[in-house]
């Protein structure tokens, strides 16, 4: 086997996660990459961004770590699949859902939060033809 010619094929450098995709001349290459966005390349600016971004995340799994060590593994795990069949209760495309069985699970039903107040679906930017967003949900454009 010729070594020299598998050498040349492999590449010398190890493209570096995040940074902007280029093309044959140096130019990014959008179709295959996207859209370049310097703000995927910040670092926090805070050092509490982080934590505040993954709050809701850490909870849960700081919960779910709990419930597993007082009442076993079954806990935890019923607990997602309710979770996971909540999220899947959505209404029709062009209708906003609430949410409430999520919300209910959570126990964040009770609360009134900074997104209950700014985010109004009545404000929401998905307007359109319902039956083309259903036939777009269902694949059948």
């Amino acid at each position: 086997m010729n070594t020299r010619g598998l050498r040349s094929q492999l590449k010398d450098t190890v493209p570096v996660a995040g940074s902007c995709p280029q093309g044959s001349y140096d130019v990014q290459d959008t179709m295959r990459g996207g859209f370049y966005s310097v703000k995927n390349e910040l670092l926090p600016s805070q050092a509490l961004e982080l934590s505040e971004k993954n709050f809701q995340l850490n909870q849960e799994e700081m919960n779910f770590s709990s419930l597993r060590n007082i009442q076993g593994l079954h806990a935890p795990l019923k607990l997602q699949m309710e979770y996971r069949a909540a999220r899947q209760i959505q209404r029709l495309p062009f209708l906003p859902s609430s949410n409430l069985a999520l919300d209910t699970l959570r126990g964040s039903n009770d609360t009134i939060g900074f997104e209950d107040i700014l985010n109004d679906p009545a404000q929401s930017e998905m307007m359109g033809e319902p039956h083309r967003m259903v036939e777009y949900k269902l694949g059948l454009l």
